[in-house]
């Protein structure tokens, strides 16, 4: 994987570098809103190949496009007392958190070239996450209507995308082992009385963030490389 930089490549790299993953390390949720941004531009211009940021946040809020299911249970002073961010955001789904030990992954992929709806691409994250959970010793399952995954009545995955001229950004949320204190202060993705879990209350076990990053790594290029049938 590549430093997550704007290093555009040259029109012949894009064809031999079918999909670009980029670890982003730890890194503020505005700078990668901003980031995505510009690579969704230059996605759907045709001047960049699918590409994929991998990252972990500082603790931050996220408010969905859908007002209804954007709810804090604190006030946003309290927030900024606790140093943890805010921001509104045009994506799918309600609030949702974000914190050190939870791996977030945002995929810039054009659905049309890779022969994708939008509910297969959901389907498609979802198997992602599922096969990584799996690798870390947690069966997860998906849930009708409701992206993510479960672990029984537990939510340990979120996913809110958006997409622009069959371009997506945004994307899906891993709890590995983040503190999940921080979902105390919302109803994750607007659904009353929903508990959180990570891998590490799952199963007692940490991991090594590097290594599921390149586990990650080596599912989004199996899931969503060029020319997939």
């Amino acid at each position: 994987m590549e430093s997550c930089d704007l290093r555009f490549p040259l029109p012949e790299e894009i064809v031999t570098r079918p999909l670009e993953i980029r670890d982003c390390g730890l890194a503020g949720y505005r700078d990668i809103l901003h980031i995505q941004q510009q690579l969704c531009d230059q996605r759907r211009e045709g001047k960049i190949p699918d590409t994929v940021l991998l990252v972990e946040h500082p603790p931050v809020i996220t408010l969905g496009a859908r007002q209804g299911r954007n709810k804090l249970l604190v006030s946003r002073e309290y927030l900024q007392q606790k140093e943890i961010d805010v921001v509104d955001i045009r994506r799918g789904g309600g609030a949702t958190a974000h914190n050190p030990g939870q791996l977030v992954f945002y995929p810039i992929l054009h659905l049309q070239q890779l022969r994708l709806g939008i509910s297969e691409y959901i389907r498609e994250l979802e198997a992602i996450g599922a096969a990584l959970l799996g690798q870390l010793g947690v069966s997860s399952s998906s849930r009708k209507g409701l992206p993510g995954l479960w672990v029984g009545e537990r939510k340990i995955a979120s996913i809110g995308v958006r997409v622009s001229r069959m371009t997506t950004y945004h994307g899906m949320a891993i709890n590995v082992q983040n503190d999940l204190g921080i979902f105390d202060l919302i109803v994750p993705c607007g659904l009353e009385n929903v508990r959180m879990t990570s891998v590490l209350r799952e199963t007692g076990m940490r991991h090594p963030m590097n290594q599921v990053k390149e586990d990650l790594a080596q599912l989004l290029r199996e899931h969503f490389s060029a020319g997939r049938q």
